[in-house]
């Protein structure tokens, strides 16, 4: 890990950019802690430059209860290369989005499978030297981001004691039987009115995660109308699980 850049925010939470070989990243550890802080991995869908606003705020509402938080850049987004066959799915999607159409299972393996591969190793790795840090010890939790990456992570990474998914993107059908093999503790965010999501297949997800705590916590809205309550619910299942 080489840190890239270093600043105290308002509240005195630390924030230090770094990289891992080519992948960019953020870590922000609490003003001040007598421990090794617990930590929260922030998943987003990619382009940290674009999401840092919401990861922020997410990582100080975060430090306020001791944990640090820590995030990376997801292949072909950000400043990363750019994978052709990725961004042909997109505009596929897209097009079938503005055309009205199902969007088909090809599609949908095609944006997604390729990146939960390759992502999944990557958070990983980054954990590994994140937890060699001397200010960062467990438990992990994992919140946010591309609701299979998430499935992966958790069914995979032993670390990962409480995850928050949020169902706000598409899931290819090979992810329903990895759900059905995850087991810590989840709390799921679901916008009912999410213009980019199929609610039936998130209620279906959901249905078959295997774990025997799960909460789903589902509010009117679209993508982005997340309200404070149900963040700061969120927030609370994390501080519940790794505390």
């Amino acid at each position: 890990m080489h840190f890239t850049s270093e600043r105290r925010l308002d509240d005195g939470v630390l924030e230090r950019e770094f990289t891992l070989g080519e992948i960019p990243g953020i870590l922000w550890t609490p003003a001040s802690a007598s421990a090794p802080a617990p930590l929260i991995l922030l998943g987003h869908p990619g382009g940290l430059h674009k999401m840092y606003p919401r990861l922020a705020a997410r990582a100080r509402h975060s430090a306020a209860e001791g944990f640090a938080a820590a995030t990376i850049e997801l292949p072909g987004s950000g400043e990363r290369p750019r994978w052709p066959a990725t961004e042909q799915a997109r505009a596929d999607l897209r097009r079938a989005l503005e055309a009205g159409e199902p969007v088909d299972d090809e599609i949908i393996d095609a944006l997604i499978l390729p990146l939960v591969e390759k992502a999944v190793p990557e958070w990983r790795g980054a954990l590994d030297v994140l937890l060699s840090l001397p200010e960062i010890g467990g438990p992990v939790g994992y919140s946010g981001g591309v609701i299979s990456l998430g499935i992966r992570l958790a069914v995979v990474e032993p670390r990962i004691s409480a995850a928050v998914l949020f169902a706000g993107s598409f899931v290819p059908r090979a992810m329903f039987e990895e759900a059905r093999q995850v087991t810590i503790p989840l709390h799921v965010l679901l916008q009912w009115d999410d213009e980019g999501n199929d609610r039936q297949a998130a209620l279906d997800l959901f249905d078959a995660f295997g774990t025997k705590e799960k909460t789903l916590h589902a509010n009117l809205g679209g993508h982005t109308g997340v309200p404070q309550f149900a963040g700061d619910a969120a927030a609370q299942f994390l501080t519940r699980h790794l505390k």
